[in-house]
């Protein structure tokens, strides 16, 4: 009897546990609609950009302020690195770099990526906030969306709080701004809800003409192997920029895509890490359809190793590209760079760079 009335009361709270459990993890993550407003803050009287001016965009992942010195868990791809996260000395030794090169290349737009916001290994700072704070007046225009926020990830080298966001930061009027939801990584219920939310951020800067130069800052997913995520994401990329093209929009898109270009990328990939790349790349689909920097020209033979853009934490020097620039076809580019001759010490990103005109129509 007794026994009976143990399952009885199992039966009937266990259902109730894992309703609790599941709302409890839906409501602690961050929960996007495929496209959704992202907030919009202008400085007073920002101007307008002008037309036929040469314009400069700054591209970068910053790794949350990390700098060089870790291995993270996420640097092994088997999720062995030791480290859990940096130092407050070394975030502020990075940020001060970081405002270094911002000072010294005077872009009028940053386009940046892995900014952390209210995360436990960041000691819930609000590092958007903080670099607005320590850079030029001058960039007071600005929009941010999330693309990983929950209030607990129970991973053991996490174990707290986690917030991580996109940003374009603009010495001109904002005109308006969205955050476009990628395609997810498969999983169960609570890994999809824990796991980022990969996304753009698609804002548009207003020109003196009345047009608008739509820039755009992404991230795409990264340990995506087993499954067509990457195919998906790309896609998604591919009809959000064939959408603006239909619209007869000024646009590029920057950011960090974590896959490597077509050529011989595959092959100048360390033996152990080719099983986590595709020999027929993704970014193919992009580079068909659009103008991709580096181009593939750029990236023949030796002169591959002046486009590297990454290296995890576990390399010496950057030993991939994975950090594009792509434009619509009135995007004129004068020159376009990565800058690495004074940035390996700050993150496992190197800036992107690229100074170009629009074309009227």
């Amino acid at each position: 009897m007794k026994q009976k009335k143990v399952a009885t009361i199992i039966l009937f709270t266990l259902p109730l546990f894992i309703f609790i459990l599941f709302a409890a993890i839906k409501l602690s993550t961050y929960q996007p609609k495929d496209i959704e407003p992202a907030p919009i803050n202008n400085r007073n009287h920002a101007p307008l950009l002008p037309d036929n001016s040469r314009i400069k965009i700054l591209s970068w992942n910053l790794q949350y302020m990390a700098g060089k010195k870790y291995l993270f868990f996420y640097d092994e791809w088997d999720g062995s690195g030791p480290d859990k996260r940096p130092s407050p000395e070394e975030i502020q030794k990075t940020f001060k770099r970081v405002v270094q090169i911002i000072n010294d290349e005077d872009p009028d737009i940053l386009l940046l990526q892995e900014i952390d916001v209210d995360s436990k290994k960041t000691d819930y700072d609000d590092q958007l906030a903080i670099l607005l704070s320590m850079i030029s007046p001058e960039y007071k225009s600005y929009s941010s969306c999330w693309y990983w926020r929950a209030s607990f990830v129970p991973h053991p080298k996490i174990m707290g709080k986690v917030g991580l966001k996109l940003a374009v930061i603009s010495k001109y009027k904002i005109i308006s701004s969205e955050r476009h939801q990628l395609p997810v990584m498969p999983g169960n219920f609570i890994i999809r809800n824990l796991n980022f939310k990969r996304a753009v951020l698609k804002t548009e800067i207003g020109l003196k003409s009345g047009q608008t130069l739509t820039v755009m800052s992404t991230h795409l997913d990264a340990f995506a192997q087993g499954s067509d995520t990457m195919q998906k994401q790309v896609q998604a990329v591919s009809d959000l920029l064939n959408n603006l093209n239909n619209n007869s929009k000024n646009w590029l898109i920057a950011g960090d895509f974590n896959l490597i270009p077509p050529g011989q990328s595959y092959s100048l990939l360390p033996e152990d890490e080719k099983q986590y790349f595709q020999k027929e790349t993704e970014m193919e689909l992009l580079y068909n359809q659009f103008h991709v920097y580096p181009s593939l020209n750029d990236i023949q033979g030796e002169n591959i190793y002046n486009w590297f853009t990454h290296f995890p934490n576990r390399q010496k020097a950057p030993d991939r590209i994975i950090d594009y620039i792509i434009t619509s076809e009135n995007i004129i580019p004068e020159d376009y760079f990565v800058r690495s001759n004074d940035t390996l010490d700050i993150s496992d990103h190197l800036p992107l760079v690229m100074e170009f005109t629009i074309k009227s129509r």
